[in-house]
């Protein structure tokens, strides 16, 4: 048995979840499925990241004191984590005690590579960084993602030397210590790492009040990066406890916007610790709204809530999983979900249960327990420990539809009628023992339809009173 720790990206909480958020936790949460499949002892991060300007202007104005404007937004990631039907183990939150006492005594041990600068460029207040020259000149001088100008800031803060680190990242990603997939992003952060320049991981307290105190210094804040990425390893304890029968990460989920940061700054945070650097980091596109990034301004962004209310976290988890690419930009319109749900999973999957369940209690036909699915199949691993769960949910999907030409094919129903019992018996065994093991290889994806159908076939096999995905 292996210790396995697998984390997903912390939500900025000064708003509502959004698509890209559901992401992150269904990407891991099917690792995680997989990896206990394995018989792998597993520890899955979530939490939330809850400091910083743009969380405390939102706090004033709501009219409510800012810790209780995070509380309640916290409350609505954790109720639409459940919602996802995602099991974590661990749940960090950075306005806890725990988390902001250990991230001050992380940036004492990163002291060494930290240094007071002053900093005179560009900044923006809704991505909550700073911006290159060259990242201005290219985008205009206004930010791609807020549509706003980009701010000119002149201030001193402390600094984090990225450069003591950029030979021994570089060497981690090329050796395949730690593994950034897919492999463009690899080849985008070795170029971006080239000319990374050293971080501000402070800001005068003046310009951000909300926030860990930097430690010996009371005029300045800890900004983001240390505070909001150290949550990886204050969750398990760290400094204060020895992690190391978990750490490092096996896999760690995160978006493309944010992937520069946990594949530079990150790592060269682990380096100053002397920590090793994570296996894997898998980082997922965005999610287009009929073929346009989704914004307020064009009124096209979609409600992961009324998603998982329309058919349920399973049809949600079907349609974000195998149609939404694992690496890349996809797209989701209503018209698709509806689709996928009624065409697929109600055919493929739903009427296949219905049919095989019917006729195998009609037959009084039973398997018992002389279904041995504890295998996993090589290329089904394969995908996995590649992190290609779409591609892998297609593999799986495909079993499925080989399922339904075989019934159609066999015809067992012919069978029963001309009273042909022993083909009858073995037909609808074999049928019934490799659903029951391509239901197996599902339970990582769906894990509550996997459970159900798992439950129909037992014995007595009971044919479900009604449709797993009930057509509108």
């Amino acid at each position: 048995m292996n210790k396995v720790y697998l984390t997903t990206a912390i939500p900025y909480v000064n708003g509502k979840p959004h698509i890209g958020h559901a992401i992150d936790y269904c990407q891991a949460d099917v690792c995680a499925r997989y990896y206990i499949l394995l018989g792998d002892e597993v520890r899955l991060q979530a939490g939330t990241d809850e400091h910083g300007t743009k969380i405390y202007q939102k706090a004033e104005a709501a009219g409510v004191p800012v810790q209780q404007y995070v509380d309640g937004n916290v409350k609505e990631f954790k109720d639409f984590i459940a919602k996802l039907g995602v099991s974590y183990t661990d749940f960090v939150r950075t306005t806890g005690p725990d988390h902001e006492r250990r991230v001050q005594e992380i940036w004492q041990k990163l002291r060494d590579h930290i240094y007071m600068g002053k900093y005179e460029g560009w900044y923006c207040a809704g991505c909550e960084r700073y911006i290159t020259q060259k990242e201005y000149d290219e985008n205009n001088g206004i930010c791609p993602d807020h549509q706003k100008p980009y701010e000119k800031l002149e201030e001193e803060n402390y600094y984090f030397r990225i450069s003591d680190f950029k030979e021994q990242i570089k060497a981690a990603i090329e050796n395949g210590e730690m593994r950034i997939l897919p492999e463009f992003r690899r080849k985008e952060i070795l170029r971006l790492l080239q000319d990374s320049p050293d971080v501000s991981v402070s800001r005068p307290r003046e310009q951000l009040s909300w926030g860990v105190d930097v430690p010996d210094d009371p005029s300045q804040v800890m900004y983001v990066w240390i505070d909001a990425l150290s949550n990886y390893l204050t969750v398990l304890g760290y400094p204060d406890e020895d992690v190391s029968e978990w750490w490092p990460p096996v896999a760690q989920f995160v978006g493309k916007d944010i992937l520069r940061f946990h594949a530079i700054i990150w790592p060269a945070m682990l380096s100053g610790l002397g920590l090793p650097l994570p296996r894997n980091i898998v980082a997922h596109g965005f999610i287009l709204s009929d073929g346009q990034k989704m914004s307020k301004s064009l009124g096209n962004v979609v409600d992961p809530v009324e998603v998982l209310d329309r058919h349920g976290p399973d049809a949600f988890r079907y349609y974000f999983l195998r149609h939404i690419d694992t690496f890349n930009d996809s797209d989701f319109t209503w018209e698709k979900y509806e689709n996928a749900y009624n065409n697929e999973l109600a055919n493929d999957l739903g009427n296949l249960v219905q049919r095989l369940a019917t006729l195998a209690a009609k037959n009084d036909v039973k398997i018992g327990n002389d279904t041995n699915v504890a295998k996993l199949p090589d290329e089904y691993a394969e995908l996995m420990n590649n992190y290609e769960l779409g591609k892998c949910f297609d593999y799986v999907w495909g079993k499925l539809q080989e399922l339904n030409r075989r019934i159609d094919e066999e015809k067992p129903w012919s069978l029963a009628k001309n009273g042909e019992k022993e083909k009858l018996d073995k037909c609808l065994k074999s049928l019934m023992r490799d659903l029951l093991e391509a239901n197996y290889l599902l339970s990582p994806f769906l894990p509550d339809t996997a459970e159900k159908i798992k439950g129909i076939f037992a014995d007595p096999i009971a044919p479900p009173e009604t449709p797993l995905f009930p057509k509108d």
